[in-house]
C-alpha cells in the first residue's frame, strides 16, 4: 500500500471544503511488493529457548512495576530479542501503559462503544476498513469480526479525542494492535501511542510529523553524509518519503516479522526506534556513491526508497542495525528544540498543542506510577490448560478469583506467588511451548 496524504497536512477529511481527503493508492507493483514481503518467514527460535523466554516474561508481567523500576535494562534487552508471540499482546499493553489506563477508566470504552459517533468520521472510517491488511484472515471479510472491532476502536477514539477525530494512518496501527489483543485493550494501547509515543501525529495539519521529518533529516547528516547531501541536492522534503514510515510505525512498509520486532522495541524504548529504522533504511539505500549512481533524479530516488531490497528489511539484519545505530533520546530532543526554533521563525507558533513525547515504557510509568491493582492480569480469554493438574479441572469455567484462567494456577495474580512459581515450573517441564498450547494469543 501507499498512503498519499494531501497537501493541507495529508489528513483524512470531514469535507472537501475543510481538508483534502487522504488518497490510498493500490497498484500492481505495490501488491507484488506486499506479496514478496509476506513470504518472509520469521526467524526460527528453538522451542526450549522460547519456553524459557515465556517463563521469564510471565515473571516480569507478574511484577511489572518492580522490573520497570529496578531492571529496565533487562526488560529492554528482552524486547530487543523479541517478545514471545504468545505474550506479545499482553506485553505491548503493559509497555504502552494501556493496561493502567484501562483499569483507571473502567467502563469508558464500553460507554464510547455504545455511542453512535460523529457521522462525518463514521463514514470515513467505514470506507477505510477494507483497506487494512486485506489479505489477513482477520480483516479479509467485509463486515467480519476483525473489521467490526477495527471500526469500534477507531470510532471510540474519535469520541475520546473529538478535537483530533480520525486520521487514516491510525487504521493500520489499530489493526496491528487488534491482531494481538481484544478491542478494549487495543483502544487503550492506541490512545497511548497517539498521546504518549507519537503526540500530534494525527492532528489537523500534521505539524508534528513534519517537524519530525526535519529532525530525521538533521540526524541523517551524522549517520550518512552522502545520503544527506543527495536528498538536499534534489530538494527532497522528508515529508515525501517518511510520512507513511512514521505515521504507520512501519506497519505498511516492512515484512511482517520485521514489523513485530520493530514494534517490540518501539513500544519499549519509544520513538527513537522509529527514527533509527528510518535512518538505517536511508543509509542502506543512499549511503554511498555507488548506490547513488542509480538515483540521478528525484523520481529515481523516490522509486528507490519505495522498493527497498529484501536484504535491508530482513528481520535479523534490520534489528541488528537499529540496535547498533548510535542515536539516543537526548540527541533527538536536542534536535527537536533546534527544529522547533526554525519552525517558529518560518511558520510561527505550532497550531497543534500536543503533550510532550514520552520516550518509551520507562518514561510512561515514571510519569504516572501505577497502583499495584492496576497491574493485575485479568485474561480476557479463559481456556482449559493442557498443563492443568488433576483436581483442578473441576473449576473450569468459573473464572473467579481475580479472573485467572480456568485450570491454571492464576499466573496473573501478583499476590499468588506460590501459584505463579508452580506455573513457571510447569512451563519449564512441559513438552509444548506456550506459543503452541497454553497461551491465548488473540488472533
Amino acid at each position: 500500500f501507499s498512503l498519499c496524504f494531501a497537501a493541507d497536512g495529508r489528513r483524512s477529511a470531514a469535507s472537501a471544503e475543510s481538508r483534502l481527503p487522504a488518497l490510498v493508492a493500490l497498484n500492481h507493483k505495490t501488491l507484488t511488493k506486499c506479496a514478496v514481503a509476506s513470504s518472509y518467514r520469521a526467524e526460527e527460535v528453538p522451542i526450549d529457548v522460547l519456553r524459557q523466554r515465556e517463563a521469564k516474561w510471565l515473571e516480569m508481567l507478574n511484577h511489572w512495576d518492580k522490573w520497570m523500576a529496578k531492571k529496565h535494562k533487562k526488560v529492554k534487552d528482552r524486547c530487543q530479542k523479541g517478545i514471545p508471540p504468545s505474550l506479545r499482546g499482553r506485553a505491548w499493553l503493559y509497555l504502552t501503559g494501556g493496561k493502567v489506563k484501562r483499569e483507571q477508566n473502567q467502563g469508558k470504552f464500553q460507554e464510547l462503544d455504545e455511542q453512535p459517533g460523529d457521522p462525518k468520521w463514521v463514514d470515513i472510517i467505514e470506507r477505510d476498513l477494507h483497506r487494512q491488511f486485506p489479505f489477513h484472515e482477520m480483516f479479509a471479510a467485509r463486515g467480519g469480526h476483525g473489521q467490526q472491532d477495527l471500526f469500534r476502536v477507531l470510532k471510540a477514539y474519535t469520541l475520546h479525542r473529538p478535537e483530533e477525530g480520525y486520521c487514516q494512518a491510525q487504521a493500520p496501527v489499530a489493526a496491528v494492535l487488534l491482531m494481538h489483543m481484544p478491542a478494549e485493550d487495543a483502544f487503550w494501547a492506541l490512545v497511548q501511542i497517539c498521546e504518549k509515543y507519537l503526540p500530534g501525529y494525527y492532528s489537523t495539519g500534521l505539524e508534528a510529523i513534519q517537524l519530525d521529518g526535519q529532525i530525521l533529516h538533521a540526524l541523517l547528516r551524522r549517520v550518512s553524509l552522502p545520503a544527506y547531501r543527495h536528498l538536499n541536492k534534489h530538494k527532497l522534503d522528508p515529508i515525501m518519503y517518511m510520512t507513511e514510515w512514521f505515521m504507520c510505525a512501519f506497519s505498511r512498509s516492512l515484512p511482517w516479522a520485521s514489523v513485530l520486532r520493530i514494534w517490540d522495541m518501539f513500544l519499549c524504548e519509544g520513538v527513537k526506534i522509529i527514527f533509527r529504522v528510518g535512518l538505517v533504511l536511508l543509509k542502506c539505500m543512499l549511503g554511498s556513491q555507488e548506490k547513488l549512481k542509480a538515483c540521478q533524479g528525484t523520481y529515481e530516488t523516490m522509486e528507490r526508497l519505495r522498493a527497498i531490497p529484501p536484504q535491508y528489511v530482513q528481520e535479523a539484519f534490520l534489528v541488528r542495525e537499529v540496535i547498533e545505530l548510535p542515536v539516543n533520546e537526548k540527541e533527538i530532543e536536542k534536535e527537536h528544540y533546534a527544529q522547533l526554533r526554525r519552525w517558529k521563525e518560518t511558520h510561527g507558533d505550532l497550531q497543534c498543542k500536543s503533550p510532550p513525547r514520552m520516550h518509551g515504557a520507562k518514561a510512561i510509568i515514571a510519569a504516572d506510577p501505577p497502583r499495584r491493582q492496576d497491574l493485575r492480569q485479568k485474561p480476557t480469554i479463559i481456556v482449559a490448560s493442557p498443563l492443568a493438574r488433576d483436581g483442578v479441572n473441576g473449576r473450569e469455567g468459573e473464572g473467579g478469583g481475580g479472573g485467572g484462567r480456568a485450570g491454571v494456577p492464576a499466573p496473573a495474580d501478583p499476590d499468588g506467588s506460590a501459584d505463579g512459581t508452580a506455573l513457571l515450573r510447569h512451563i519449564a517441564e512441559s513438552e509444548e511451548s506456550l506459543s503452541n498450547g497454553e497461551e491465548d494469543t488473540y488472533l
